[in-house]
């Protein structure tokens, strides 16, 4: 299908709105996100569905930047476990991207759906996310923004395949990267740390994708946080920066040693020492028999359904904001020692430039509305938030999306 435009950068080739409603139906929104509103449209001549994101240039240089990104990066690529592009317009007011429709279900909720679930089960999920990934890093693209909630099965068809959606942040590596961006959650030291980064961060986060997806757990938790959110974000942040996570009894005692490796050379702190996805592909838990056929259903989904209700994973935060309270103890107490020398000098860098960070995402485009240095707590119905980066690389507000249908 032909692209509607091509051209970023020429005004004399926008499209008139009527060139879009002539060709496809867009009814109702079905999901709104910080950038841009999600419909599912439907083409007239043919009666194909598609996801459209629709972009309002109005809202600001960060949306206007996010929308370029998005088009830029996937007419650059085409795999099948990524969302394809399918066409784009560009009006005077408006971005509209139109992809693949998926239409299966999140990782989640498949597991939850599962009469048996297994070790090889998940290996199938990391796998498909394996190759995207390593195919994105060969043409020097970081995702950035790896979460289970952009995991999607493409249909619902018993053997369907897994979908990475949402590239708004995606970059070219053109150098290492600085500006901090991501879901904290899934955040490597590095950008933790405010260090320079690259495809490594991507490989962090699959490794705490598998984390979650093998235990029902994320790494980075403490039962003892759940009604202490300052300290909750203080110490979620820190022990990013040491590495500190284990193979917590019961939840991993059923767990091959191979898979525990595996997520262990996953999230290396050190960026340089992390296996690559390429690397890990090779990995006897993914194209060997390392992974064990051995029912896991129980307990995952005891712990999916307890830690991923809690509030804690539902509230809207600052990447920036948590680096300033991630400093704050620093100014009145000796923090705890860190596991690692790396750990240490990321920490030291994390904490210098926290008031940086905190006053150059204050100064975003005055198109959004400000918001204050707190965190907040919508209802526990929300689904989990992503925190992301203004035109300047600075991070902003995250937003906080109701329930709805997964349309990539």
């Amino acid at each position: 299908m032909p692209f509607g435009c091509v051209t970023l950068g020429d005004k004399k080739d926008y499209n008139q709105p009527s060139e879009v409603t002539d060709r496809y139906d867009l009814g109702q929104v079905i999901k709104t996100e910080e950038f841009c509103e999600i419909f599912r449209a439907k083409e007239k001549t043919t009666g194909k569905l598609y996801t459209c994101k629709k972009f309002l240039k109005r809202d600001g240089r960060k949306v206007r930047k996010a929308a370029k990104n998005e088009i830029i990066i996937l007419k650059m690529v085409k795999h099948p476990n990524i969302l394809q592009l399918v066409d784009v317009y560009i009006t005077r007011k408006e971005y509209f991207i139109f992809l693949e429709l998926a239409t299966g279900r999140e990782v989640f909720d498949w597991i939850l759906d599962q009469g048996y679930y297994s070790e090889r089960d998940t290996s199938n999920v990391i796998r498909q996310v394996l190759e995207a990934v390593a195919y994105l890093h060969s043409l020097k693209i970081v995702h950035r923004n790896l979460k289970l909630e952009n995991l999607v099965y493409y249909n619902r068809l018993k053997n369907s395949k897994i979908v990475i959606s949402d590239f708004h942040l995606a970059k070219l590596e053109n150098g290492l990267i600085k500006e901090p961006c991501g879901t904290p959650e899934y955040l490597a030291p590095e950008v933790v740390g405010r260090q320079r980064y690259g495809r490594p961060v991507d490989c962090w986060a699959i490794g705490v994708i598998m984390y979650i997806l093998l235990s029902g757990n994320p790494p980075f938790y403490e039962e003892a946080d759940e009604d202490d959110y300052e300290n909750h974000d203080k110490n979620l942040f820190r022990k990013i920066l040491a590495g500190d996570y284990e193979f917590d009894p019961p939840y991993w005692d059923d767990i091959s040693q191979a898979a525990k490796e595996l997520v262990t050379r996953l999230m290396e702190v050190e960026q340089d020492q992390r296996i690559t996805a390429e690397e890990a592909i090779s990995h006897e838990w993914i194209s060997g028999n390392a992974a064990s056929d051995k029912n896991i259903k129980d307990g995952v989904c005891a712990q999916i359904e307890k830690n991923f209700a809690r509030a804690k994973w539902k509230k809207a935060v600052r990447v920036t904001t948590l680096m300033k309270r991630l400093r704050a103890p620093e100014q009145t107490e000796t923090a705890p020692a860190p596991a690692t020398t790396a750990a240490t000098t990321a920490a030291t860098t994390a904490a210098a430039a926290a008031t940086t960070a905190t006053t150059t995402a204050a100064a975003t485009d005055t198109a959004a509305p400000a918001t204050p240095l707190t965190t907040e707590q919508p209802s526990a119905s929300a689904t989990p938030p992503v925190a992301t980066c203004n035109g300047d690389g600075a991070a902003v507000a995250a937003t906080t999306e109701a329930p709805s249908e997964q349309t990539g």
